[in-house]
């Protein structure tokens, strides 16, 4: 069935839209949105998904992040899911903003009662992918990924869980080694149950010290160095170790004076959209 449309907005020639489905993986509604380049009128063209952070909704980057303007000057169809089921009536699914609602840090949980609905990795990977081919002019052979904070942790693990699916990934200021951070501890923990080991498979510093090279054409990441969860939740450091192992080409930007916010990722947004563009058209 066609994704209902709450609403479109004509934007730089092509349109920004706002939808709601059924989804099956979820087993509830779920909204999402697709900015829609000029050049998809002339045939399929590079989409992009970008996974938002904690609190955040399918609106939030589109609203903030500034990229249209560059994505229909490139033809990338931009595409951004909600960030957790809304309305499974879990107890406790509200009581914090950095759990539940809000958060499902782009995992299948496998722990009750949060694995009826909390199916997020398998929602963005293989339902809503399917869906964004089915019915708008995207390319399946070329797509990539990209997100903020709990989002960039999304856009990495799923990058190095399905390098078949994704041909380009970078990240803004990432979770990236949640196993080892506060608010990696407490989805984990709650989602996938205690077994630690287990958790090291949704952790992109530990998947990419598993594999060699994964990417060769690079990933980028941008961190704020004012960014006040940079020293106790990010640790991207462990991720660069990482991918030292790994012989991964990482272009990690550290820049003063930028905190964990739209204001920064608005700043550097052109530079990601270029960044997959160059891939995503070799």
């Amino acid at each position: 069935m066609a994704p209902e449309l709450l609403s479109g907005h004509a934007c730089f020639g092509g349109v920004q839209g706002f939808y709601k489905h059924d989804s099956q993986e979820i087993g509830l509604p779920m909204r999402f949105s697709v900015f829609t380049p000029p050049q998809a009128k002339q045939g399929p063209v590079p989409v992009l998904f970008y996974l938002a952070g904690l609190t955040c909704t399918e609106e939030t980057f589109m609203i903030k992040g500034g990229a249209q303007r560059v994505a229909a000057e490139l033809g990338i169809m931009l595409v951004t899911p909600d960030t957790s089921p809304r309305g499974a009536n879990i107890p406790g699914e509200s009581d914090s903003w950095d759990f539940g609602a809000g958060a499902g840090f782009y995992l299948d949980a496998t722990q009750a009662p949060w694995s009826k609905h909390y199916r997020m990795e398998s929602y963005v990977v293989q339902e809503l992918r399917a869906l964004i081919v089915k019915e708008f002019a995207a390319d399946a052979a070329r797509i990539g990924v990209f997100g903020h904070s709990m989002g960039g942790h999304g856009a990495l693990t799923l990058a190095l869980r399905h390098p078949a699916v994704y041909r380009s990934v970078s990240a803004f200021a990432p979770i990236a080694a949640p196993s080892q951070c506060p608010w990696g501890e407490k989805a984990f923990g709650n989602y996938l149950g205690g077994d630690r080991a287990g958790w090291l498979e949704h952790d992109a510093s530990a998947l990419m010290r598993k594999t060699a090279t994964p990417f060769p054409q690079g990933i980028l990441i941008d961190q704020g160095l004012a960014d006040k969860f940079l020293a106790e939740q990010l640790l991207p450091q462990e991720f660069e170790a990482a991918c030292a192992e790994a012989k991964q080409p990482l272009e990690l930007r550290r820049h003063d004076d930028y905190d964990h916010g739209y204001y920064f990722i608005s700043t550097f947004m052109e530079d990601h959209l270029r960044f997959h563009h160059r891939i995503l058209s070799a």
